[in-house]
């Protein structure tokens, strides 16, 4: 077994790979430039600098870190197609009205699709990476689970690959809580570059996201009707990409009670707004769907999860035609939004996932 660690410089990925090069041995490291990369080391005073220059500073930096480790590391140049598969992903969501999520697009296509495929082109028979969720391997097939650590499971953003994707991934720290990762880091001396865990979409970083459309170039938003339930004008929106389904700051609009956005139609670029009561569906359709159980013939109940911070709501889960699918919830969820991904366990094991169309 020759193992590929995907590493970012910040201590999940760090400590896998230790981890890794510890048991196994045979480890090499990976790091993917996706040219939306900016100076991540905040522990120093150096002066900015342009972020091509910062990209190779940190590279070169992140090798020796690695070749401490005894771990050997790749570039690799993933520009032109994170820019393709991810970045306008990003922007032609918005631009439907949609609410993307592009750290379950990375996983699948950069991640686990193209660092895979060049990993194994190196040699690689695995991919590793500092995630959160664990891996169960069964007669037939490979099962995705929630991390032992719920605060920090991220198998919602696993959710999209693939069967030969998950066949191929190592998940170090599934079964860790991130305060035993931060131990072993103590322990064995290993500081990352990266001290802080960010929030941002990587390629948005420190800005808001709106801001971000805006700068590329072709991109209009331009202002539009506000209307309510009724289809009654009442104000005028800021451009659609700056809201989100159930979005309350910045619709302003005077009412008795606070409106909420319920919709957007970039056909008309206009934006619903009504009552927080107008935010809960009793269901949702998803397309795309990712199933990781063989499809069932039927309805089947699920723990259905419709954004990362969700903590997941009962329900049903029941397949389309068109691999779509309708998901049905025992109490009706605030605020469902079209782009995000719903994901569908049962118990720990995820056994669908896919887009959400709209509710």
């Amino acid at each position: 077994m020759t193992i590929a660690v995907a590493v970012s410089g910040g201590i999940d990925s760090l400590v896998a790979a230790h981890l890794l090069k510890k048991e196994h041995g045979s480890v090499f490291g990976i790091h993917f430039q996706t040219g939306y990369e900016e100076k991540q080391y905040p522990h120093t005073d150096d002066p900015p600098v342009p972020v091509t220059r910062g990209q190779e500073t940190y590279a070169r930096r992140l090798q020796a870190l690695m070749g401490s480790l005894d771990i050997p590391l790749k570039i690799i140049n993933c520009r032109q197609e994170f820019e393709n598969r991810i970045v306008e992903y990003f922007l032609h969501s918005y631009a439907a009205g949609r609410t993307p999520n592009p750290c379950v697009r990375c996983n699948r296509d950069i991640k686990f699709g193209i660092a895979l495929k060049t990993a194994a082109r190196m040699g690689a028979t695995h991919l590793a990476t500092g995630h959160y969720a664990r891996i169960r391997h069964t007669r037939d097939k490979c099962e995705l689970l929630q991390g032992q650590d719920r605060h920090k499971d991220q198998s919602y953003f696993l959710s999209m690959l693939r069967p030969h994707q998950l066949a191929c991934a190592l998940f170090p720290l599934g079964e860790m809580h991130k305060d035993q990762v931060r131990e072993i880091a103590r322990q064995n001396g290993l500081q990352p570059l990266s001290g802080r865990e960010s929030q941002d979409i990587c390629f948005v970083r420190n800005r808001h996201y709106a801001d971000f459309l805006e700068s590329k170039k072709g991109r209009i938003f331009p202002p539009g009707p506000i209307v309510d339930t009724q289809n009654k004008r009442i104000g005028t929106h800021k451009g659609l990409h700056r809201y989100t389904i159930g979005q309350r700051r910045g619709i302003d609009c005077p009412a008795p009670s606070a409106y909420y956005v319920v919709g957007i139609d970039p056909a008309a670029n206009q934006l619903v707004v009504g009552y927080k009561n107008s935010l809960y569906k009793e269901r949702c359709f998803i397309q795309q769907v990712n199933w990781m159980i063989n499809k069932p013939g039927g309805p089947i109940e699920v723990r259905a999860r419709i954004r990362y911070r969700h903590a997941g709501a009962e329900a049903e889960i029941q397949p389309l035609e068109n691999n779509r699918a309708v998901i049905r919830f025992q109490t009706p969820l605030k605020a469902i939004t079209p782009g995000q991904a719903a994901v569908c366990y049962r118990h720990e094991r995820i056994v669908a996932a896919g887009w959400i169309e709209g509710a």
